[in-house]
């Protein structure tokens, strides 16, 4: 992943593309909502719930999602492989305790 956060940085100071960090919260929300559109489209809005989920309109909104996710974790100084895992290291953590990885609410 450090490969793909190295190309957003590059395209994005190539094409002066730089922002602030809560604007590109702002993009990761509305490419998330892109995705869940595109979806929901899909199934139908789920009444089809088993539907073929490839598409070419999913390959390029979860390509517009990871750009947009790579782009904040960059401009906030992250380094989003190293987020990952820590992720995967606390919900290995819950499996081993809880038996699964969602956290426990009580």
């Amino acid at each position: 992943m450090r490969d793909e956060q190295r190309r957003v940085r590059e395209f994005v100071a190539a094409h002066k593309l730089e922002a602030p960090a809560q604007a590109r919260l702002l993009d990761v929300v509305a490419e998330l909502g892109e995705l869940a559109k595109e979806v929901l489209e899909a199934t139908g809005y789920g009444r089809r719930p088993n539907a073929q989920m490839a598409s070419a309109a999913l390959e390029l909104e979860l390509g517009d999602l990871a750009f947009a996710l790579l782009a904040l974790a960059d401009g906030m100084d992250f380094d989003l492989a190293r987020c990952l895992d820590l992720a995967i290291a606390k919900y290995e953590k819950r499996l081993v305790a809880h038996g699964t990885a969602a956290r426990r609410l009580s």
